[in-house]
């Protein structure tokens, strides 16, 4: 097979499959994928011993009839050793009109990288700072939008939208205690509908909302506008005194907690899912809320910082104790009325 290179080991098994074993050659051949040539070329060097079946070194001894001739090495050297700031650009223009220099832009470059004429800056390496969790629940909360895969719609589809669904999702940081809710659109509406949803289902609002750059999250800056129009979505932060925090563009790690989640839904959830109307949908969503709030995380921690095996229902419950034992150092804004998940999803 070309471009292919085979270690001694497999020469020396497809020789002794062909010669000792008497395996037909095509089918040697097809089994190690080469040609009958290439086994007699092994065969006529194989001396009993391994090392002779050892792959020699690819270096030409000779130099490549199109590279760079001596005194064209020498007048690159000359342009960037006179001008150690010039642009390739220019370098490269100053060689066609004045040397008659002929091969293309993109050689050019290559041969001044390859023999390190101008060492090329490497970019910094980006390390990801640490991450700050919140230690009581109420703090922050991190929202995104999921699509609902159309694998899992089994119902009638007349118009093509009618299996496009969306799921919204909210996750406390802290607990890691999640609230879901489809929507048909995923828009400013939709937003703030779901968001009045969780506030009701956790029974406290957060001090801070963390969403990404999407329209149905933010309002983008157009050119010639001096300042964005205030999304929908800023104005019911500011009337219920909650912090809307986007992330970095193009950066979801930074809501790697419900990117996270997203993951156990695909995974535990959607790859089983069939549905035909969005009441079912919601209604199994409803289930697999539950579920997934009532089941173990790894990412949960004890009070002395250890790791347990909690759900972020016992997280909550723990928290809630913190809360009562320290009520001076930490503040939740806790709702007055508190509604059950059956009458969210029911309204």
């Amino acid at each position: 097979m070309k471009n292919l290179r085979y270690t001694a080991r497999q020469k020396r098994a497809a020789l002794k499959m062909w010669l000792e074993d008497k395996v037909f050659v095509w089918k040697v051949c097809q089994k190690f994928k080469c040609t009958e040539r290439t086994l007699w070329r092994w065969k006529a060097l194989f001396d009993g011993t391994l090392q002779s079946l050892e792959n020699k070194s690819t270096r030409p001894h000779t130099p490549h009839p199109t590279a760079h001739t001596k005194e064209e090495v020498d007048t690159i050297l000359k342009i960037f050793k006179k001008k150690p700031n010039i642009s390739y650009n220019e370098a490269y223009g100053i060689l066609r009109t004045k040397h008659a220099y002929s091969r293309s832009y993109g050689g050019f470059y290559n041969f001044v990288l390859r023999n390190n004429i101008r060492p090329h800056k490497e970019l910094e390496k980006y390390i990801p700072q640490p991450y700050d969790t919140p230690e009581m629940l109420g703090i922050k909360w991190q929202m995104d939008v999921k699509y609902v895969p159309v694998e899992c719609y089994i119902g009638e589809v007349i118009h093509y939208d009618d299996n496009k669904y969306y799921q919204y999702t909210i996750i406390d940081e802290a607990t890691r205690e999640r609230f879901i809710y489809p929507y048909k659109e995923h828009n400013v509406s939709s937003t703030l509908d779901f968001v009045k949803r969780a506030i009701a289902y956790f029974g406290y609002a957060p001090s801070i909302i963390q969403t990404d750059n999407g329209g149905e999250f933010t309002n983008v800056k157009k050119p010639n506008q001096k300042e964005p129009v205030k999304h929908a979505l800023d104005i019911l932060c500011d009337k219920l005194q909650i912090k809307h925090q986007l992330i970095r563009a193009y950066t979801p790690r930074q809501n790697g907690k419900v990117e996270r989640s997203h993951r156990s839904d695909q995974e535990s959830f959607y790859n089983y899912l069939k549905y035909k109307t969005l009441a079912e949908l919601k209604k199994k969503m409803m289930k697999w809320n539950i579920t997934y709030n009532n089941r173990p995380h790894s990412s949960l921690r004890n009070r002395e910082g250890k790791k347990v095996w909690w759900s972020p229902l016992q997280k909550r419950a723990d928290l809630l104790e913190v809360l009562k034992e320290h009520k001076e150092e930490y503040v939740v804004r806790f709702t007055k009325t508190v509604k059950t998940i059956k009458q969210i999803y029911a309204a």
